[in-house]
């Protein structure tokens, strides 16, 4: 089953942004100062960009996972959106019902 592994967020200001989401749930950064994790354990991670578009990321346990998830996703509504995947990409882009978009990312990979 998939879970909410992260958050993507559009941000204009990284650092501002890290140190507000920080303080506001109580997350601490990670080597990538762009990723915030909660200082607990317990909760999805925020990942701050400045270029990419807000969404869900959905993890999976691994490759076989994510496929079935696809799937099963797509059969509930969601669509596939055609992408510039990379030829190592450990995810797949969906849009729901209301064409959001959010990613069904292999955690494995």
């Amino acid at each position: 089953m998939v879970r909410i592994g992260a958050i993507v967020l559009n941000v204009s200001d990284s650092g501002r942004a890290a140190e507000f989401w920080s303080d506001a749930l109580g997350y601490q950064r990670e080597d990538n100062p762009d990723f915030l994790k909660p200082c607990n354990g317990d909760g999805p991670r925020l990942h701050l960009d400045d270029t990419d578009r807000t969404h869900l990321d959905l993890w999976t346990a691994d490759k076989t996972e994510q496929l079935a998830e696809v799937k099963r996703l797509e059969s509930l509504g969601a669509t596939f959106v055609e992408w510039e995947y990379p030829d190592d990409a450990d995810f797949v882009v969906l849009a729901d019902p209301d064409g959001n978009l959010f990613c069904v990312i292999n955690a494995d990979a």
